[in-house]
């Protein structure tokens, strides 16, 4: 209805000015026989003759040399009917008169220019729903290649875990088939868990401390009271949307770097809180602290940057140091 609306002013605004055109021609020649009012309905009549005759003919034909033989017999119809119409609302005029010829012409002329702007502005709007096109598509696959990728680094923290905690079970069931039992359901427990946060695209910051409370459970068997951990995270930032398992690496970094090495183990902290439009998030312990470079850059920390460069770009970051209580830090920034 729209479309339908605008065709209609540009038609009546196109005919309008023509009129005024032909107008000014007779007054400069001198050769006024018709007024304003006469050439426009005289217009009106042709142009818009034109615009519904050819818009129920030409309207369903594909563009090419078909649809312009067809404009071309077209055409000088809608004028013809036109001129009859124009004649029948002025009472000016009839098809026995001389000047009948002339404005054919006059309207055949209007009405090419008329008719070439048409296409044009046609071809255009086509080429604009191609681009766009072209860009939703493009966009589909970048998002495409966005989730493969995302899957791809979250594929490769799963299973490290996993072979770690299933050759905990093998050597307790020989020395403690109950623990063995426990730790099995405590895996089973964070699986279910964590393969629905992983599906998830509405998950927060609250799942994913729930899930890493279940996995630090798990640790627990290995490491007894060697292993203690306090989570501490405003309501606020709990509330928050937050990507499947980017923690779990901090933690699981912070296991096998600060506690394990470290004679009575220690404890690991994770604090989350919301400044200025930021997420912060820090994953500590007080072990061994960073021992060497390589401590930093492990596959670990890698996929999570990764991760953080592709959800984020620039201004998600992870910054690792030595916290002063002793043992090391893991600092999360994450856009809100």
């Amino acid at each position: 209805m729209k479309k339908i609306i605008q065709a209609f002013i540009a038609t009546f605004a196109y005919n309008t000015a023509i009129a005024g055109l032909l107008t000014a021609v007779g007054w400069m020649s001198q050769k006024n026989d018709f007024g304003f009012w006469c050439n426009f309905g005289f217009s009106q009549s042709i142009g818009f003759s034109i615009a519904i005759i050819s818009s129920l003919t030409l309207a369903r034909m594909r563009p090419g040399r078909l649809r312009w033989a067809a404009l071309g017999v077209v055409l000088p119809v809608s004028i013809a009917v036109g001129v009859t119409i124009g004649m029948k609302v002025t009472g000016v005029g009839s098809w026995s008169m001389p000047n009948v010829l002339p404005t054919m012409l006059v309207g055949l002329f209007f009405g090419v220019i008329a008719s070439i702007t048409f296409v044009l502005i046609e071809r255009i709007e086509t080429l604009n729903l191609a681009v766009r096109a072209r860009e939703l598509q493009a966009v589909e696959q970048d998002k495409r290649a966005l989730e493969a990728q995302l899957k791809m680094l979250q594929a490769q923290i799963e299973p490290h875990f996993l072979f770690n905690t299933l050759a905990n079970v093998g050597s307790l069931i020989d020395t403690d088939p109950a623990l063995a039992k426990i730790l099995l359901e405590r895996l089973n427990d964070w699986l279910r868990v964590a393969l629905v946060r992983a599906r998830s695209d509405s998950a927060t910051l609250d799942n994913e401390l729930d899930m890493l409370e279940n996995y630090l459970q798990i640790l627990k068997i290995r490491f007894g009271e060697r292993l203690c951990w306090n989570i501490d995270a405003a309501d606020s930032a709990r509330r928050t949307v937050f990507p499947p398992m980017l923690l779990q690496p901090l933690v699981e970094n912070a296991v096998r770097h600060g506690i394990e090495p470290k004679l009575g183990g220690g404890e690991i902290f994770i604090r989350a809180h919301i400044e200025n439009k930021l997420l912060r998030i820090a994953v500590g312990d007080n072990g061994a602290g960073l021992i060497k470079e390589s401590d930093t850059n492990g596959a670990g920390l890698a996929n999570v940057r990764a991760r953080l460069a592709t959800l984020f770009g620039p201004a998600g970051k992870l910054v690792l140091d030595d916290h002063a209580g002793g043992g090391a830090i893991a600092t999360l920034e994450l856009p809100l």
